[in-house]
């Protein structure tokens, strides 16, 4: 995920609901679907927070 963009990571999460709700994987194809969508998850809120702290300190001046 070193050169993934938050943009990239809500759509690869998208991607992964619609998937998910087809119900036309199997256990294990779901489960590494689940895990990969956990990561992009904590990469998407990592993001969210460092933009949250950078307009924080912008805006203190």
């Amino acid at each position: 995920m070193d050169n993934m963009t938050y943009e990239k990571a809500i759509e690869r999460l998208d991607e992964i609901v619609s998937i998910l709700e087809k119900n036309e994987v199997s256990l294990d194809e779901s489960l590494a679907l689940f895990e990969e969508g956990t990561k992009l998850t904590s990469f998407c809120t990592k993001k969210l927070s460092e933009a949250k702290a950078k307009i924080t300190e912008i805006a203190k001046d």
